[in-house]
Protein backbone atom coordinates (compact mmCIF):
# COMPACT_ATOMS: atom_id res chain seq x y z
CA UNK A 1 0.00 0.00 0.00
CA UNK A 2 1.61 2.88 -1.02
CA UNK A 3 -0.39 6.49 0.41
CA UNK A 4 1.09 9.63 -1.48
CA UNK A 5 0.79 12.73 0.61
CA UNK A 6 0.23 16.03 -1.70
CA UNK A 7 0.95 18.79 1.09
CA UNK A 8 4.11 20.17 -0.81
CA UNK A 9 1.32 21.06 -4.30
CA UNK A 10 -1.15 22.50 -2.51
CA UNK A 11 1.40 24.76 0.15
CA UNK A 12 3.07 25.75 -3.43
CA UNK A 13 -0.41 27.19 -4.63
CA UNK A 14 -1.64 28.64 -1.79
CA UNK A 15 2.16 30.66 -1.64
CA UNK A 16 2.31 29.29 1.79
CA UNK A 17 5.48 28.15 3.52
CA UNK A 18 5.18 25.16 5.43
CA UNK A 19 6.29 27.47 9.30
CA UNK A 20 2.98 29.24 8.49
CA UNK A 21 1.09 25.99 7.30
CA UNK A 22 2.52 24.13 10.53
CA UNK A 23 1.15 27.14 12.67
CA UNK A 24 -2.11 27.19 11.42
CA UNK A 25 -2.90 23.56 11.47
CA UNK A 26 -1.39 22.69 15.15
CA UNK A 27 1.71 20.93 14.38
CA UNK A 28 5.24 21.32 14.21
CA UNK A 29 7.03 21.93 10.78
CA UNK A 30 9.10 18.60 11.73
CA UNK A 31 5.78 16.72 11.39
CA UNK A 32 4.84 18.22 8.29
CA UNK A 33 8.02 17.29 6.97
CA UNK A 34 7.46 13.62 7.89
CA UNK A 35 3.59 14.19 6.04
CA UNK A 36 5.60 15.27 3.05
CA UNK A 37 7.78 13.04 2.62
CA UNK A 38 5.56 9.87 3.45
CA UNK A 39 6.82 8.39 6.37
CA UNK A 40 4.02 8.86 8.58
CA UNK A 41 2.40 5.82 9.30
CA UNK A 42 -0.89 7.22 10.60
CA UNK A 43 -2.68 10.78 9.78
CA UNK A 44 -5.47 11.70 12.88
CA UNK A 45 -8.84 12.74 11.51
CA UNK A 46 -8.57 15.75 13.27
CA UNK A 47 -5.32 16.78 11.65
CA UNK A 48 -6.62 15.76 8.85
CA UNK A 49 -9.44 17.86 9.34
CA UNK A 50 -7.56 20.70 10.10
CA UNK A 51 -5.00 20.32 7.29
CA UNK A 52 -8.30 20.23 5.03
CA UNK A 53 -9.71 23.66 6.89
CA UNK A 54 -6.24 25.79 6.33
CA UNK A 55 -5.65 24.87 2.57
CA UNK A 56 -9.33 24.94 1.62
CA UNK A 57 -9.79 21.65 -0.05
CA UNK A 58 -11.01 17.98 0.35
CA UNK A 59 -8.99 15.05 1.61
CA UNK A 60 -7.99 13.66 -1.69
CA UNK A 61 -6.77 16.93 -2.64
CA UNK A 62 -3.72 15.96 -0.43
CA UNK A 63 -3.67 12.60 -0.40
CA UNK A 64 -3.62 9.90 -3.06
CA UNK A 65 -3.10 5.97 -3.21
CA UNK A 66 -1.18 4.76 -5.62
CA UNK A 67 -0.35 0.66 -6.37
CA UNK A 68 2.64 -0.46 -4.79
CA UNK A 69 4.68 -1.30 -7.87
CA UNK A 70 4.44 2.59 -8.51
CA UNK A 71 5.68 4.00 -5.43
CA UNK A 72 8.73 1.70 -5.28
CA UNK A 73 11.89 2.95 -6.73
CA UNK A 74 12.66 1.33 -9.91
CA UNK A 75 15.86 -0.78 -8.84
CA UNK A 76 13.32 -2.22 -6.47
CA UNK A 77 10.56 -3.07 -8.76
CA UNK A 78 13.47 -4.47 -11.19
CA UNK A 79 14.14 -6.32 -8.67
CA UNK A 80 10.88 -8.44 -7.58
CA UNK A 81 10.83 -9.08 -11.78
CA UNK A 82 14.02 -11.85 -11.58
Amino acid sequence: MAIVVDIDVMLARRKMSVAEFAEAVGITPANVAVLKNGRAKAVRFATLDAVCRVLGCQPGDVLRWVPDEESQPAAEQASHLR
